[in-house]
């Protein structure tokens, strides 16, 4: 009979334990029990060896079948041989081991590797947001060397395997009773080795060119709207796929105009006698257009008045916002003698009917301070 834990409480979860749930014990265990966590400590390299045992069986379908109907048995004395670590363990173990300890390759067997994404910047005016417009844009960018085809390698030669780690890229390195696996030194993980460089790349399989590009800005994009162009960033390194062009778009600012989201908001100064007699003024729209503003008599300053669909584009759709007219009433400055007296005279004749807001406030203002004398 034998001796060894349940494996199941080996990793602390239950016999009903879904994939996810033995991954993420068996990921918090290990980095628990790790020997380089624990230096100079033997029990911990038991524990660790008992953890990554029990994961290798439990998370095999088959091996957890055959473990749950014969337990331990079904892999001693010819029931299917131990759980081990042998090749096997090394392959299942490498990714949750490189998650644990970072150590992924960012390289690809060959030396291809993906080039890098590339921003560019771009400012654009209220109106162009509003039209949409295709715009050319020049940038320096990292293309595939034509001169060796993009692998590294001068005219006539070819990259050698690298005799290191025989074309993997990796290496790997006995440690007590696990392996590890990490980049290979000789070829930086690239598996082959150039002995003669394309004297016009240098190596890398790529040379740098000032490239035109055509960028589509649709209606309706918004201050730091990214638009990417797939593969047209930096050339991949060796013949690798190359990355994307993100345009990053601002805004200048509108002489006129606020923009909030999809609305336009603007401010128009009107006069004392407008706003107290009423009448109408015209103010421009973002489409080149203009449309006229009727005044109610007795207009406060600060009202705003809607226009229905004069905003912006709705990006993607075919709806638009709406414009709002905050109207500002501006006080006389500078006047004569007889505006003077006529303002002065207009004030005698006013009453509470003429001007409510104010009347109604210094009544409060009255009532407030002859309670404060009563009392």
């Amino acid at each position: 009979m034998s001796t060894k834990r349940c494996y199941y409480e080996t990793l602390e979860v239950d016999r009903g334990a879904d994939e996810t749930k033995l991954k993420a014990a068996f990921r918090k265990l290990a980095m628990k029990w790790h020997p380089d966590r624990n230096p100079g400590d033997a029990q911990s390299e038991i524990k660790f060896k008992e953890i990554n045992e029990a994961y290798e069986v439990l998370k095999d379908g088959e091996k957890r079948a055959a473990y749950d109907r014969f337990g331990h048995a079904a892999f001693e004395q010819g029931h299917g041989g131990g759980a081990g670590f042998g090749a096997g363990f090394a392959s299942s173990f490498s990714d949750i081991f490189e998650d644990l300890f970072g150590m992924a390759s960012q390289r690809s067997r060959g030396g291809r590797e993906r080039g890098a994404d590339l921003r560019y910047n771009m400012e654009i005016s209220l109106e162009e947001a509003f039209q949409g417009k295709t715009a050319q844009i020049e940038i320096p960018v990292s293309v595939t060397c034509e001169a060796c085809s993009g692998i590294g390698a001068k005219a006539g030669t070819k990259p050698k395997t690298c005799s290191m780690c025989g074309g993997a890229g990796r290496v790997r390195q006995a440690q007590g009773f696990f392996t590890l696996e990490r980049t290979c030194p000789g070829c930086q993980g690239r598996g082959q080795m150039i002995e003669d460089a394309c004297p016009s790349c240098s190596g890398t399989g790529r040379v740098t060119r000032e490239r035109t590009l055509s960028v589509n800005i649709p209606q309706g994009v918004e201050d730091g709207t990214r638009i990417r162009l797939a593969g047209e960033g930096e050339a991949g390194l060796r013949g690798g796929p190359p990355g994307d062009l993100y345009i990053f778009l601002s805004l200048t600012p509108h002489e006129f105009f606020q923009r909030d989201g999809a609305d336009l908001h603007c401010r128009v100064p009107i006069s004392m006698v407008t706003a107290a007699l009423g009448g109408e003024f015209e103010v421009p729209t973002i489409d080149k257009g203009k449309t006229k503003v009727k005044i109610p008599s007795g207009t406060q300053s600060g009202r705003r008045f809607r226009i229905a669909s004069k905003g912006m584009p709705v990006l993607r759709s075919r709806q638009s916002g709406d414009m709002y007219v905050q109207v500002v009433v501006e006080t006389p400055q500078n006047l004569t003698k007889k505006q003077q007296e006529l303002l002065a005279e207009f004030e005698k004749l006013s009453s509470g009917a003429t001007q409510p807001e104010a009347a109604g406030f210094f009544a409060k203002v009255k009532d407030f301070f002859g309670t404060r004398a009563s009392t």
